[in-house]
């Protein structure tokens, strides 16, 4: 019996986190899973203010940070997708919360 109760607290658990790379991609703020890897590898993505590898669990609230060549861009973790949304549906996941140029210092 306590093999069913862990893996329903398992199930719970992965509707409300997903992995970094994962969200990135169905989200499509980056293309293609792999290049999100490559970006967290190389220090362009923090989540909550923390540089960020790409298996990172993210959850609902969590604030992205992805820094480009000429800008930075904050997104907000509205919800965890089940299935792989549809480009209408992909921007419902996040909350953009700023885009600011890099080459600029902030006013």
């Amino acid at each position: 019996m306590s093999g069913t109760s862990e893996s329903q607290f398992d199930a719970a658990r992965n509707l409300s986190s997903m992995r970094l790379d994962l969200f990135l991609k169905f989200s499509r703020i980056i293309p293609r899973r792999s290049l999100a890897q490559e970006v967290c590898d190389h220090g362009g993505i923090a989540v909550n203010g923390e540089t960020a590898k790409s298996s990172r669990l993210v959850r609902p609230g969590d604030l992205i940070q992805w820094r480009q060549r000429h800008k930075v861009t904050a997104v907000k973790v509205a919800q965890i997708p089940r299935i792989r949304p549809g480009k209408v549906d992909a921007t419902a996941l996040y909350v953009a919360v700023r885009t600011e140029d890099a080459q600029r210092p902030p006013e």
